[in-house]
């Protein structure tokens, strides 16, 4: 018998979940480098502002937002 009390499904949903954060903001970065190359801009938030980019480097602020609050990995959170 395992030492490990967790079936292979909640074992790999651990996995996946913890792999979640790096895959999610390589996403990202290429999903925005894609769209420069592309000659798009795109809209990014960035220290309580949010601002449109454009290819040439150039950035238009749209709005000011709060801004946001550090977060601890692994910390649990209830949903109400």
């Amino acid at each position: 018998m395992s030492s490990n009390p967790l079936s292979s499904d909640d074992q790999r949903i651990e996995q996946l979940e913890s792999s979640f954060l790096a895959s999610s903001g390589t996403a990202f970065s290429n999903a925005y480098d894609l769209a420069i190359k592309a000659g798009l801009s795109v809209v990014v938030s960035d220290n309580g502002a949010i601002f449109e980019v454009f290819p040439d480097g150039q950035r238009r602020l749209i709005k000011t937002i709060t801004p946001p609050s550090p977060d601890q990995p692994g910390r649990k959170m209830k949903l109400l």
